[in-house]
């Protein structure tokens, strides 16, 4: 029921102000009233509807939403929104991702620094022979060690948000066959910044990734 219902109201199927009646829901999705009540409660903890009694859940502005939720952005890359969803992403990561980078460099341990030249390593081994699955695999644990060794925890939170922009462009294919080799390049040049405590450096090429992102959202989702 929530693999159908939420994409559906991320969508806008159920414009802001709609209300989804418990009766209702358990006709069309041939499910009891309990296991409505616990989708609506999932739904409410992501924002997206507000419950009252003898009235129903209500559908929420777009603006209240729980837009960091890893299932919201999921659903949301599903729909329609998806060129509009991956270009806030990544704008977010652009503005993240290099202050991140930078308190790596700094903050990093030894065990972190490996990690990161690991997938690194491994993003360069699966970037061509269309291995995307794979190469996704090394790129999404790159980010979130990134996010972690900045040592801010605020940081970290936002590993679950870059693993779900970076899986659905995969999944929905806003990526070319292979990755960019310039872009595969500099992952691996923000390992040795990191390494090398080269704090700026790693700002500058983590910068250099993001705007590489956007850039490439240009070409494969140009904006209308």
């Amino acid at each position: 029921m929530l693999a159908q219902l939420g994409p559906a109201i991320t969508a806008g199927e159920y414009p802001t102000g709609s209300v989804l009646r418990a009766d209702e829901l358990a006709e069309r999705y041939e499910v009891s009233r309990t296991v409505v009540r616990e989708a609506v409660r999932v739904l409410e903890s992501m924002r997206l509807v507000e419950s009252r009694r003898r009235v129903g859940a209500t559908v929420r502005p777009i603006e209240e939403w729980n837009v960091y939720d890893p299932q919201v952005i999921t659903w949301r890359l599903a729909g329609s929104d998806r060129a509009r969803q991956l270009r806030s992403l990544t704008v977010l990561r652009s503005a993240v991702e290099p202050v991140a980078a930078r308190l790596a460099a700094e903050l990093a341990t030894a065990e972190q620094c490996a990690e990161l030249t690991e997938h690194a390593l491994g993003m360069v081994a699966t970037s061509r022979g269309q291995q995307l699955d794979a190469y996704l695999v090394h790129d999404v644990a790159f980010h979130r060690v990134i996010l972690r060794a900045s040592g801010n925890e605020m940081f970290a939170q936002l590993g679950d948000v870059v693993a779900a922009v970076l899986t659905g462009r995969t999944q929905h294919q806003v990526m070319f066959v292979d990755p960019d080799p310039a872009a595969v390049t500099l992952h691996v040049r923000v390992a040795e910044a990191v390494r090398a405590r080269d704090a700026a450096r790693a700002e500058e090429l983590t910068r250099e990734i993001a705007v590489g992102a956007l850039a490439e959202l240009d070409i494969l989702t140009p904006e209308e």
